[in-house]
């Protein structure tokens, strides 16, 4: 196995330990996110109904005129900014925040700290 592939597993193990342990409801969605080379992803899940309830990424349409580059945290932030005002259309105000496996920094704080301002509680 080379260190890519060791990587790659290590971050589905950490996956499994953290979702073992956050789930999302309908009042309280899971917000999870995910993090390419290129972009950033995050959406808000009801596990107990098993849809997504809203979206948000640096590949939107809607974004892409403030977005030069979809991969650093001003890219993240934005993404945030703009989740939490897709909940609050919805009328959620908090979520469960699952990190995917990935660590607690960089892209992921600046995201989770954009949408903590922007009235999401988690």
């Amino acid at each position: 196995m080379n260190t890519l592939e060791q990587k790659k597993n290590r971050r589905q193990k950490r996956k499994a330990r953290v979702r073992s342990s956050v789930s999302g409801s309908t009042e309280r969605p899971r917000l999870s996110v995910f993090r390419s080379n290129q972009h950033i992803y995050a959406q808000l899940i009801d596990d107990a109904g098993g849809k997504t309830i809203c979206a948000a990424s640096s590949r939107d349409k809607d974004l892409a005129a403030e977005l030069k580059i979809g991969s650093n945290k001003n890219a993240a932030a934005i993404v945030g900014r703009t989740l939490a005002a897709r909940a609050r259309m919805k009328g959620i105000r908090q979520a469960a925040f699952d990190r995917n496996g990935y660590r607690y920094h960089g892209r992921l704080k600046a995201l989770a700290d954009a949408a903590r301002e922007s009235g999401l509680q988690f």
